[in-house]
């Protein structure tokens, strides 16, 4: 699947115009409509002006091949964070709404229990030994001070899974790392858990916690693994377009000098006895050499990371 392609079937062809003129060659044809530019995702030739132009080393940073399936996988787990901020806010919500109103619900719950019982005793079930009712008649015993505190740690943990689906949704960096530490934090409680009681629902919540702290470490190169970020960076420079073109503008000028094939009975020793009207042997012509060779330190040095470049696209 040639993931470049889906990402300009959906955000469209995203075109340049460096103003260094070797460059510009590079990514620029004729065509009978006039003039095409080298679209910096899918590499494909687009009619019409450039998106935008100005130094190479300004260029937008585009995402491609497994970087923009890198950030759909991100997304997925944003999502699932989302779901985890929604639920937990609304107990926590549910916990400071019933902080306020335990006496209340207590009498409630004692009246209108019989009534439940007998309803559900003839539909042969006994509520008596239900989880649900014994987790409601627990609640009516804890303390204002204890309700207080459950709301509070639902109230931290929805924010702290906000952080991490706003980061991951947004495939910055600070937000890998993020959710990285906060959901490593986590496994021990949950592996804690599981020795307790194994459930579907906590074996379910274990796996994709051990997914994501996986994929961030091995995927993303996080702390240094499998060469950190600087393998990560060099990694993305390689799949760029503009990147390609600077290594062909680099190489034309080389192509260019080399000699050609020499006619029958011309040799070494003819060329020693024909220097030049000056007496100096002729040089190619290496101005685009010089230029490409100043811009690749620039954008080396001048760009800066690729979470804080502006991106195409999100």
């Amino acid at each position: 699947m040639d993931w470049s392609t889906l990402g300009c079937g959906r955000y469209g062809h995203t075109t340049y115009a460096p103003d260094e003129p070797e460059l510009r060659a590079q990514l620029s044809a004729s065509v009978a409509a006039g003039q095409a530019w080298r679209c910096l995702r899918c590499g494909a030739f687009v009619a019409g002006p450039p998106d935008a132009s100005g130094p190479a080393a300004q260029a937008p940073i585009v995402p491609q091949g497994a970087e923009i399936r890198s950030k759909l996988i991100l997304r997925i787990f944003a999502v699932e964070r989302f779901v985890r901020v929604l639920i937990f806010s609304a107990a926590s919500y549910l916990l400071w709404r019933f902080r306020s109103s335990q006496t209340s619900v207590e009498r409630a719950f004692n009246r209108e229990l019989p009534v439940l019982r007998g309803m559900f005793r003839g539909l042969g079930f006994d509520i008596d030994h239900s989880r649900l009712v014994g987790l409601l008649r627990h609640a009516l015993t804890l303390s204002n001070h204890t309700i207080t505190l459950l709301a509070i740690g639902a109230t931290a943990y929805a924010t702290i899974e906000l952080v991490e689906a706003v980061g991951l949704w947004q495939a910055r960096r600070w937000g890998e790392y993020f959710a990285f530490v906060a959901t490593s934090l986590g496994l021990p409680l949950e592996i804690y858990d599981l020795t307790r009681d194994v459930t579907w629902l906590a074996l379910l919540l274990l796996a994709v916690n051990l997914a994501l702290v996986l994929y961030l470490a091995i995927a993303k190169r996080l702390f240094g693994i499998r060469g950190g970020r600087s393998a990560y960076d060099a990694r993305l420079r390689q799949e760029s377009v503009l990147e390609e073109a600077i290594l062909a503008a680099s190489a034309a000028p080389a192509q260019a000098a080399a000699p050609e094939p020499e006619p029958d009975g011309a040799g070494p020793d003819a060329d020693n006895a024909a220097p030049d009207a000056h007496g100096d042997e002729p040089r190619p012509d290496d101005d685009g050499a010089s230029v490409v060779a100043a811009v690749q330190p620039a954008l080396a040095d001048q760009r800066p990371p690729p979470d804080q470049r502006p991106a195409a696209d999100r």
